[in-house]
């Protein structure tokens, strides 16, 4: 049998907490699977930091990687026989979800803003170069890895395949708020999604949403609301990316600064470098940075040091709610007393921003990434979510900012009572 149509001899199963049970029939999905590229996803926390914030948060890429090839494999069965959906796709939806996360790195989004990376080009490189996973793709056809890249990518040439990838309400989005509400025991992040996926349809290039399922729609657009305010956006989480930003710079700044570390840091010498290869990152992962950080606890430089033990140990900065923009004079004397106290500024202060944006649609000028969700009214007329839904209106293109300014309160403590420049500090942070 063609490899692209081969099934196994028995449907093998994965017991999965949010979907029950994760199928796979297609030899091409088991094969995926197997590769060490996609084992070391085992390796890297789908929710980086957050388990310092909430206990249970300590699932996987592997998990979220299965759970959205499940949900497309779901949506797939419901689109056989449909007009305008092409069966021949099927494989490519499916891989596509399986591996559209494969190149994230240790702590991902703020590994990737320090080293200034992007892990959608480590997935393509995953897949386009010289990998178990590309050999496994080639096999399907030679241009199949090429494909699954453009699906990822969103240029591939059939839109409807790369919305049920990446759009407004797709896949990805589904598994990782039903997913991550479980495993930090949080209620926002449930929405009904088998009803959601009994009113998807397939329309030319897009996914549409059957008007009678609309209000499932804005329960899941209200989940994302509050999931990235209750747990993304967590000021203790957000606390804890601060400490491990301020690590990975100071590494940084020691190794140019030829600093003699006890442990020579081989894994991350192509990131200080800044041209790391796809095999230098493929061997890093969330256990290596842990191996370091430990070892730097007993570093000698004092700021390294007690960096680690704070991340480690989990001994987090404190926080207030301050505004850079309004506050701007206020920062600036802090950062002047802070370095009179002996304080390092540069490491020890911080303004922290999060900004969200739960659903907007296509305006002439902006992002064309941001594709409307379509209802398909009982006329058979394309309707734009927001005009059809008053709680979708009420929070359609408001982008929500919130500002935390960081700090170590036990270095402030330390300080002598009788010094003017504590009471200073302490006056600024209290208000």
């Amino acid at each position: 049998m063609e490899y692209r149509n081969e099934q196994l001899t028995e449907e093998k199963v994965f017991k999965d907490p949010v979907h029950r049970y994760v199928h796979v029939r297609d030899r091409v999905i088991w094969d995926l699977i197997g590769t060490p590229e996609f084992q070391r996803l085992r390796r890297i926390k789908q929710l980086g930091t957050s388990f310092y914030t909430f206990h249970g948060a300590e699932h996987s890429r592997f998990n979220h990687s299965l759970g959205v090839y499940e949900i497309v494999r779901r949506i797939l069965e419901n689109f056989k026989e449909h007009p305008d959906w092409n069966e021949e796709e099927r494989l490519l939806c499916l891989t596509a979800g399986l591996l559209h996360d494969l190149g994230h790195g240790p702590f991902s989004h703020t590994f990737e803003k320090v080293f200034d990376l992007d892990h959608e080009d480590f997935t393509r490189e995953i897949i386009l170069g010289d990998t178990n996973v590309n050999t496994i793709l080639k096999r399907v056809h030679p241009d199949f890895p090429q494909d699954v890249a453009d699906v990822i990518g969103k240029t591939y040439s059939n839109k409807l395949v790369v919305s049920l990838i990446s759009s407004q309400i797709d896949a990805d989005r589904m598994d990782y708020l039903q997913r991550d509400a479980y495993f930090t025991g949080v209620s926002y992040g449930h929405f009904d999604m088998e009803r959601i996926l009994r009113v998807m349809r397939p329309l030319d290039d897009q996914v549409v949403i059957k008007a009678t399922g609309m209000h499932a729609v804005e329960d899941y657009i209200m989940s994302r609301y509050q999931m990235y305010w209750q747990v993304y956006f967590h000021p203790v989480t957000r606390s804890s990316e601060v400490i491990l930003t301020k690590i990975l710079h100071r590494a940084r700044y020691l190794y140019e600064n030829n600093y003699d570390f006890k442990l020579a840091p081989s894994h991350f010498l192509s990131f200080f470098k800044g041209n790391p290869t796809l095999e230098d990152y493929l061997k890093l992962d969330e256990s290596i940075v842990f191996y370091y950080f430990q070892i730097w606890k007993e570093e000698n430089d004092p700021i390294l040091s007690d960096l680690c033990n704070r991340f480690v140990n989990r001994h987090l900065f404190k926080y207030i709610e301050f505004n850079p923009n309004h506050q701007f004079e206020q920062f600036m004397e802090l950062h002047q007393l802070f370095t009179e106290a002996g304080i390092d500024p540069d490491y020890y202060l911080e303004v922290d921003s999060s900004s969200d944006l739960p659903y907007d649609f296509y305006r002439p000028g902006e992002d064309e990434e941001r594709l409307p969700i379509h209802l398909l009214m009982q006329n058979d007329e394309l309707k734009e979510l927001s005009r059809h839904s008053d709680i979708v209106e009420a929070i359609s293109g408001k982008k929500r900012t919130d500002h935390k300014l960081y700090f170590p309160s036990d270095f402030i403590e330390g300080l002598s009572d009788h010094s003017p420049i504590k009471r200073r500090i302490l006056e600024i942070l209290e208000g």
